[in-house]
């Protein structure tokens, strides 16, 4: 049973993460022929001040 994990920051909408999800078990579904009802996709939703780029949380640089 594949499972992928996947962490993004917050922000996207509902519709956004359910297309995400299905592309991802698509993509793994084709890539080595598991089974769909097999493949697990787990989001990882953070605020944007628990991620940071050189330095600085995303919140603070306004994306």
């Amino acid at each position: 049973m594949p499972i992928a994990t996947i962490n993004i920051v917050e922000g996207r909408s509902d519709e956004q993460k359910e297309k995400l999800i299905e592309k991802v078990t698509l993509a793994i579904h084709e890539a080595i022929d598991a089974p769909i009802a097999n493949v697990r996709v787990i989001l990882n939703e953070m605020p944007k001040q628990h991620f940071g780029i050189a330095g600085q949380s995303v919140k603070k640089m306004g994306r």
